[in-house]
């Protein structure tokens, strides 16, 4: 027990006195984090929002792709990303490997399977007869879609916060692809691994705790703005 209160009093000592390497890995975090779940949510919304409400040849496999893609190993993909982003391969020719660029690119692909997922399982428990009415009304598929999104918010929150929470912590993808290069392409959760391996569990425990604030504080205003006011059903903002 005194190695590891040992361990935590000198991680405390790092992150007050602003380590140079953790601020350099808490950036990298914070910027994967924020582009890979902005661009999950940018385009997995849509996606979810046409598997939730549309009803079209195909749909229950995509359904069933999204929720099984919600499991694959981080691991696996990126090991297919990382085959992908060789040379010669077909995303060679962006030179994504060994980047952050690179990074961002694979936690994107992991976070998306969670957006749609959780996008469509939300809009399909929106209310059948409010959106049959808006289109009694005239509304057009984009604003039907839009009305069962805002009905809809507090499980798209849901998947905005499994998304952030996947693109923070997860670690596989980011060393195959990334190649946890210290202060380069290295994260939080990845830094962990590289702090242990080091043998520096100061270090480890301050990226740990670090990673856990982070998470908590980002859960925190998330779940506050997911519930915040009600749900609104007027369709006169058709």
């Amino acid at each position: 027990m005194d190695f590891i209160w040992h361990g935590f009093q000198e991680a405390w000592h790092l992150i007050i006195s602003g380590d140079p390497t953790i601020q350099a890995v808490v950036r990298n975090t914070i910027h994967v984090a924020f582009w890979s779940t902005f661009w999950a949510l940018l385009i997995g919304l849509p996606i979810g929002v046409s598997l939730g409400v549309g009803r079209f040849r195909g749909r229950g496999f995509m359904v069933g792709l999204a929720n099984g893609g919600m499991g694959f190993p981080p691991v696996v993909v990126g090991m297919f990303l990382f085959l992908l982003m060789l040379r010669g391969s077909p995303l060679g020719q962006f030179d994504l490997l060994y980047t952050m660029r690179g990074v961002i690119f694979a936690q994107t692909v992991l976070a998306l399977p969670i957006v749609i997922a959780l996008t469509a399982a939300a809009v399909q428990a929106v209310d059948d007869g409010l959106l049959d009415q808006a289109r009694v009304l005239g509304a057009n598929r984009i604003r039907v879609g839009v009305l069962a999104l805002r009905e809809a918010r507090v499980g798209v929150f849901a998947a905005a916060i499994a998304a952030v929470g996947a693109t923070l912590s997860e670690v596989g993808a980011v060393i195959l692809v990334g190649g946890n290069i210290r202060g380069v392409t290295d994260t939080l959760a990845s830094g962990v691994l590289l702090a242990v391996a080091e043998g520096q569990f100061d270090e480890a425990i301050a990226y740990g705790t670090i990673l856990l604030g982070i998470i908590f504080l980002l859960a925190g205003v998330l779940t506050f703005a997911q519930y915040a006011g009600s749900p609104s059903r007027a369709l006169r903002r058709l």
